[in-house]
């Protein structure tokens, strides 16, 4: 049961707010639909060398879903990823938490996870909690003006590490 790394795309490795040099521009068309993204390819480095040091999983959690596969990962240096399917917003909450949430519960079963996302809060780790009865979690809300810093990761990182979950400290439990 390896952990995961549960990765959304807008505000994330895509941030709303003006992007710093290290960001090159992107016009993306899904669906007859133009898109402007802004992406850090350091960010596709920092992802691999993290999955890697704590034996963790990366996974898309994005309503990008597939397209996050053809439009993202290759600019960014990622391999293909498994993707959680989040189909619309069907505006049901129990907790007011996102819709995503709900498909994360399902996707992640007992798994371990870490989630990094710009609309994550206090609503959906206590749904996480409550409702679907998962421990095993770190919701990491990146701000979705600055998107996905090294303080981030390092958060993952060490909750990944001091949880038993990296490689080499028992993460098969």
């Amino acid at each position: 049961m390896r952990p995961l790394l549960l990765l959304d795309v807008d505000g994330v490795l895509n941030p709303a707010g003006r992007p710093t040099p290290d960001f090159r521009r992107y016009r993306c068309t899904i669906g007859g639909a133009v898109y402007t993204v802004h992406l850090n390819q350091r960010h596709g480095t920092r992802l691999l060398e993290l999955a890697l040091e704590t034996g963790a999983e990366l996974v898309w959690a994005t309503t990008w879903e597939q397209h996050a596969n053809e439009w993202i990962a290759p600019r960014l240096g990622l391999p293909t990823l498994p993707v959680i399917e989040m189909g619309r917003d069907d505006g049901v909450s129990e907790r007011g938490e996102m819709f995503k949430t709900r498909r994360v519960a399902e996707y992640v079963g007992d798994r371990p996870f870490v989630w990094f996302d710009d609309q994550v809060y206090q609503e959906d780790d206590e749904y996480l909690r409550e409702r679907r009865g998962l421990t095993d979690f770190l919701l990491v809300h990146v701000p979705p003006n600055v998107g996905l810093t090294s303080a981030h990761l390092d958060k993952a990182r060490q909750w990944l590490t001091l949880s038993g979950f990296s490689r080499g400290r028992g993460w098969e439990r």
